[in-house]
């Protein structure tokens, strides 16, 4: 597959403004004309290789800043949002919504924004005299909706709260058993610590400083929700800083986020940024060593992964997802140029779905998507005894994800055949573009369909080029 030209203009100007530069000062360090900067910086050029090297060796930026981010996802929202059976004058090729991406995120995201809306008036038909019939009255993404929007927009990397945590986790630089230490500061804080059967996964009071934490839940989710309470207790002035940046508009949405930047401290605590980085190269990203090392879970170690973006400092890039028996996705992030469906399921090829017939164990993939990138994808079943007798079990599968450049960094590439067949996957059918998949559950909106009633094949219809 051809390379594809690098088109960064917002980027460089981000750049540009960080190092509080001119456009003449930064021209010159980076060994180009003004004219031909302003060109880049406004998308009418690529970036050439020869700047891309200056970046690196000039300022040491991490040059994947420029390749993966944002414009990928938006161009994967866009591209799902105009497959819209609203839109029926005809889809934009890819390279507008690349160009929209990249010259225009802000017009992109007010783009998705009002698409959000639409379906939202759509789905939503049973209310909407009443929504419209209110004084001042405006149809808003849900607050669930705003903030999954706002982690995957700060690509799941929150630099201030992530350091936090890691400072927490490893005083003096050197990690420390997160247990103890959250136990020393409720301590010198006056909070009593009680284990009980009785309280759920855990129960905070502030009129008497009292905690409660399930008995019955297992050790890296004890641990977990201990330092979920340690960001609030301890760092409740920077989840506050950074609800205030984030602009949520509603409360009930900065709730939600509050408690999400908590669980993000809490996860990047128990699996803290340098030493959890080092022990993943080291045991080649062996989850299960991982979990043992941190006293952590499966699906904590596969999600923290993901998060592995921190400038100067970057992991492999993951994808992470999580799946329920519906098929429907409850958690999602990826770091690399696959994006997932912002609505609907995961695509039925993928080798999640079949993670439920093996608990227990790791399912391996090769797969490629429809514009050719190549992924050694992993998938394992995550279900969540109660622990009780009747008690209900929540199941759910993992998917965790590279490309395949990087396979060799990962122990679950040992023994594939990595120049053999890879298996076709999409990201949801809607937006699929193969026109002979055998668990295509919906025609692609994107495309004409020929119907002959006198002819039957896998699918009632064929998919015109």
């Amino acid at each position: 597959m051809p390379s594809q030209k690098l088109y960064a203009g917002v980027k460089l100007r981000e750049i540009r403004g960080r190092l509080s530069l001119t456009q003449k000062a930064f021209a010159d360090k980076l060994g180009v004309s003004l004219p031909y900067l302003n060109q880049m910086e406004n998308n009418h050029r690529p970036v050439s290789a020869g700047v891309v090297l200056a970046l690196a060796q000039e300022f040491g930026l991490d040059v994947t800043e420029l390749t993966v981010g944002e414009s990928e996802r938006l161009v994967s929202d866009m591209r799902e949002a105009l497959a819209d059976p609203v839109f029926t004058s005809g889809q934009p090729p890819l390279a507008d919504l690349r160009l929209a991406a990249s010259n225009a995120p802000a017009l992109a995201r007010a783009f998705l924004d009002l698409h959000r809306a639409y379906r939202q008036t759509h789905e939503r038909l049973a209310s909407l005299d009443e929504a419209l019939g209110r004084e001042g009255a405006s149809l808003k993404p849900s607050p669930w909706e705003e903030v999954r929007d706002f982690f995957h927009y700060c690509d799941n990397y929150l630099d201030a709260v992530d350091r936090a945590a890691e400072h927490f986790a490893m005083p003096g630089g050197n990690r420390k058993d997160v247990t103890i230490l959250a136990e020393d500061l409720f301590h010198r804080l006056g909070i009593s610590l009680h284990f009980s059967d009785n309280s759920g996964l855990r129960r905070y009071d502030p009129a008497t400083r009292r905690l409660e934490v399930s008995a019955r839940a297992s050790g890296p989710t004890k641990r977990f929700q201990l330092l979920h309470q340690v960001a609030l207790i301890a760092h409740n002035d920077l989840l506050e800083a950074t609800l205030d940046l984030a602009r949520f508009s509603t409360p009930e949405a900065r709730e939600i986020a509050k408690i999400g930047l908590a669980n993000y401290f809490a996860g990047a605590a128990l699996l803290p940024y340098r030493a959890f980085l080092q022990a993943a190269k080291d045991t080649r990203h062996d989850l299960e060593r991982l979990a043992d090392l941190f006293g952590a879970s499966i699906e904590q170690v596969a999600h923290r992964l993901s998060t592995l973006q921190r400038p100067g400092a970057k992991g492999i890039p993951f994808f992470f997802v999580r799946v329920d028996q519906a098929g429907t996705i409850t958690k999602r992030h990826s770091a690399t140029r696959l994006q997932f469906a912002r609505f609907g399921g995961a695509c039925p090829l993928w080798n999640m779905h079949r993670a439920f017939e093996t608990p227990g164990q790791f399912l391996r993939q090769l797969a490629e998507t429809p514009d050719g990138v190549r992924y050694l994808c992993l998938a394992r079943d995550v279900s969540k005894p109660a622990g009780a007798f009747l008690a209900p079990v929540r199941r759910y599968a993992i998917g965790l994800g590279c490309e395949v450049q990087h396979a060799a960094e990962m122990v679950y590439a040992d023994g594939l055949d990595l120049k053999g067949r890879f298996e076709p996957i999409g990201i949801s059918c809607r937006i699929c573009e193969r026109p002979t998949c055998h668990q295509r559950s919906v025609p692609p909106l994107e495309r004409r369909l020929r119907v002959n009633p006198d002819r039957r094949d896998v699918l009632p219809y064929e998919i015109a080029g």
